[in-house]
């Protein structure tokens, strides 16, 4: 009777065990499903040009690198740099953007596709990808080939003020332009759910005309309020990046694709107390919760999966070649792809070490400790025989 009744209580614990390893798989699985999407977009944008703007772009690279990172490939990447900081001549260490003052992580790494590069980038360029409005001759590198099922981040940074983004110090894209580009992209059925991100002076006021569904908006800054620059370097002679970038990227650097991570940790990047502005975010248009929504729902991007019972044999990818019937000499050899984004390489990088770079007002005081020695040894009649 014992054992019948120990039979029992395992069989009901084991009954358990399969509705609670269900609830947590179904939920999973729903999470995963849940926003719909099957492809992921970004447009990443620079509107600054001079050396003096060299942390926009860095700003801009630093977000490219960690939505390739993540596994956006270029091909799903519209980048526009209105200057190019690595080729400048300005550069100390050319073909190199720095994110921090330490040199540790290079922002343009060795594979940077930029699709609109210097006086390309306008806004009626920047429209024009929005909107799909471009030429028949337009490559598809410089085009958004979204759908009703793409998910995009589009992040912007530059200078601005009240309702305003400057393009290279010569035109202005205002926010109610911006609305409108959205709208048309949500009425052409462009996205499913769309990630705005503005680093600039003033940054909230480009998102208060919002309008279209399934948007959801963040800034660096209130209105009124101005973006800060981050860590001048000496070597350089600018600041390398502004605040709310920076730690922004501190924070892409810690998620994985695998990563749970929502919208609501990204709301809390760069407080007040670190930005000196005052950060802000717009929920209101979008259909879900923020916290349901993954990181890598838009910094991420979706893999395609085709489920088959057939057996595929993958031992010999490659198929011999074709020989055309009446020719013995002339042979096709089969077309095979090469290898893309290395994924996994870039998901492992770990910043290099580079050389050491002295930390701010180090020579200064080297030199200041020099003369005070001097004259304490010799006093100030010998100072003759310095200069």
């Amino acid at each position: 009777m014992s054992h019948d009744l120990l039979q029992m209580h395992l069989k009901a614990v084991i009954s358990c065990l399969v509705i609670v390893l269900y609830k947590v798989h179904t939920t999973k699985a729903g999470q995963f499903f849940s926003s719909g999407h099957t492809n992921n977009w970004a447009v990443l944008v620079c509107t600054s040009r001079f050396w003096f703007n060299y942390r926009h772009v860095a700003n801009t690279l630093s977000v490219y690198r960690s939505v390739k990172r993540l596994g956006i490939p270029d091909s799903h990447i519209v980048l526009m740099l209105a200057d190019d900081m690595a080729c400048n001549y300005r550069n100390p260490k050319p073909a190199t953007v720095f994110s921090h003052k330490n040199m540790e992580l290079n922002v343009y790494g060795d594979d940077v596709e930029v699709d609109y590069r210097g006086y390309e980038v306008t806004v009626e360029n920047f429209l024009r990808v929005l909107t799909g409005r471009l030429p028949p001759s337009t490559p598809r590198s410089k085009r958004l080939l979204s759908d009703d099922r793409s998910n995009i981040l589009i992040y912007l940074t530059g200078h601005g003020g009240n309702g305003f983004l400057k393009f290279q110090d010569s035109e202005e894209i205002s926010n109610m332009e911006l609305a409108d580009a959205f709208e048309q992209m949500w009425q052409k059925r462009r996205y499913n759910e769309l990630l705005f991100i503005i680093d600039t002076c003033q940054g909230a006021s480009m998102y208060e005309r919002f309008y279209s569904p399934n948007l959801m908006a963040l800034a660096s800054s209130q209105v009124g309020e101005d973006s800060l620059s981050h860590q001048p370097d000496l070597g350089i002679g600018v600041h390398l990046m502004d605040k709310y970038t920076f730690y922004l990227l501190e924070f892409l650097e810690e998620v994985h694709p695998a990563s749970q991570a929502n919208m609501n940790d990204l709301f809390k990047v760069c407080p007040q107390s670190q930005c000196v502005s005052t950060p802000g975010h717009r929920t209101d248009l979008f259909q879900r919760d923020p916290g349901s929504v993954l990181i890598t729902d838009f910094f991420g991007s979706v893999r395609k999966v085709e489920i088959t019972k057939d057996t595929i044999n993958l031992t010999s990818p490659v198929e011999p070649p074709i020989k055309r019937s009446g020719s013995s000499d002339i042979q096709i050899e089969s077309l095979t792809y090469v290898d893309q984004l290395p994924v996994a390489e870039i998901i492992h990088q770990k910043p290099k070490q580079k050389d050491w770079h002295p930390p701010d007002g180090f020579i200064l005081g080297l030199w200041t400790l020099i003369l005070l020695v001097f004259f304490q040894t010799y006093g100030i009649k010998h100072l003759k025989h310095i200069f």
